[in-house]
């Protein structure tokens, strides 16, 4: 749905003056060079606006009342359906000066001022769209009925409340992936096409950016794009390419295996940024895999392996010197499950996976044994997908889904392969990606 959504997105004429538009060529695709484009130009879609109509929400009341003793607000719609609202949670999330500043959008009454047992002295409605409670202390409560309707405590709308603050859908893939690829300056510049990045990045996991400068520097913009970068041990940005003493064993010729950035990070970066600024001419192939979906075949074929894999804590461990010294160790499930038993994040990194294996010895060969199972279905044909980046390729991708890896390639008398590499946060991205939301669907 999202991928369709920001299609349209781009489609749509909606443009403003002062805003910074891209010449489209025949296939919609950027005709002018970096050169063309203002530095930072994204700043200029964002004071433009672009903001869309909100969309429609019917919230017009019937009538109200108090029921149960007058610890709930009962609101009947004109469409039909009612709402319940406990008085507790009226009271606490008042919106008047008050209990609440507007400002910050953040609540002023404290918690210890709560009666957590509060009745309603009085309800009445105002014109159909607005309620005003009394309470016993006198203090006047107001609450608009397209507020009220959006948190309603049914099913339904705490489900469409979850779809719109969170953008749950995944879309899974395997060997079969269609790589979405935008032009990294239109992404900059344009909130349809950043919207459209972003949308497709949480949804499939995985998105090539095209035609960035074949240069450091680059991701530094992509971060001011969102937000900001995340800094760890190893620097704001990265250079992969092969190094005497290498301190990681990306910064080598060698096979990457399947993995995962950092599980010795108690919260690992959730986004990875790779630029590709030099390509070696032979191997050097990138390869992901999406471990959700590897994951969720796990526990169908093998439940044992699933339930020890996301039950087990893996020690990880990276020490070293880099940005400054560092002595890194933490426990980690390889898969990590929400309250309902499904996979949500991956953490397996076979590199910095520590010798120490804190389980009884009659748990290790069965862990070994599930580890290599699922392995074994990362690296499958019909799962993994291969690609191979040139000089301006970007590729985004969802580190906390997705493992990736590389082809090994041979090592030259200077450096024949050169990736700049950065990482963010899922909480930056869901930022950006829920302002864009807003000013472009009207969606909060």
């Amino acid at each position: 749905m999202w991928a369709a959504v920001a299609s349209a997105l781009l489609r749509a004429k909606v443009r403003q003056a002062g805003t910074c538009s891209l010449p489209r060529g025949p296939k919609g695709r950027s005709a002018v060079a970096a050169a063309a484009l203002p530095p930072r130009c994204w700043q200029r879609t964002a004071r433009a606006g672009h903001t869309a109509q909100p969309r429609s929400m019917k919230a017009e009341i019937q009538k109200v009342e108090a029921l149960e003793e007058n610890h709930f607000v009962c609101v009947h719609w004109e469409d039909g359906s009612e709402s319940r609202f406990p008085c507790v949670w009226l009271r606490d999330n008042c919106q008047c000066p008050d209990c609440f500043l507007d400002s910050a959008k953040a609540r002023k009454l404290l918690f210890e001022d709560l009666d957590v047992n509060i009745v309603v002295k009085d309800v009445t409605l105002t014109d159909g769209k607005k309620i005003s409670v009394t309470w016993p202390d006198e203090h006047t409560s107001e609450y608009e009925a397209k507020w009220l309707k959006k948190r309603c405590f049914s099913e339904e709308a705490r489900e469409e409340m979850r779809k719109d603050l969170f953008l749950p859908e995944r879309q899974y893939w395997g060997s079969d992936l269609q790589l979405l690829e935008l032009p990294f300056e239109e992404v900059l510049c344009s909130d349809e096409s950043a919207y459209k990045w972003l949308c497709t990045l949480k949804k499939v996991g995985i998105v090539l950016l095209t035609g960035a400068p074949a240069q450091q520097g680059e991701l530094v913009k992509l971060g001011h794009r969102i937000g900001f970068l995340r800094l760890t041990f190893y620097g704001p940005t990265w250079q992969v390419q092969d190094k005497t003493d290498a301190n990681n064993v990306a910064y080598t010729t060698g096979k990457l295996s399947f993995h995962t950035d950092y599980p010795v990070m108690q919260h690992p970066p959730g986004v990875q940024f790779l630029h590709c600024i030099k390509q070696t001419a032979a191997g050097g192939e990138s390869e992901v895999v999406d471990g959700l979906h590897v994951a969720n075949k796990l526990k169908k074929q093998n439940p044992q392996a699933f339930q020890i894999l996301s039950s087990t804590a893996v020690d990880y461990t990276d020490v070293g010197v880099d940005y400054c010294d560092f002595a890194m160790q933490c426990k980690q499930k390889i898969i990590d499950i929400d309250y309902r038993g499904q996979a949500v994040r991956i953490n397996y990194n076979n590199a910095t996976r520590d010798t120490v294996l804190d389980i009884p010895a009659e748990k290790v060969r069965p862990f070994y044994a599930a580890l290599k199972e699922f392995d074994d279905l990362l690296n499958s044909r019909e799962h993994k997908f291969t690609y191979k980046m040139k000089p301006g390729d970007v590729v985004t991708f969802d580190n906390w889904r997705l493992l990736h890896g590389r082809r090994s390639y041979r090592s030259g008398a200077t450096v024949t392969r050169h990736l700049e590499g950065a990482y963010a946060d899922w909480d930056v991205v869901m930022s950006r990606l829920r302002i864009l939301r807003k000013r472009l669907l009207g969606r909060n």
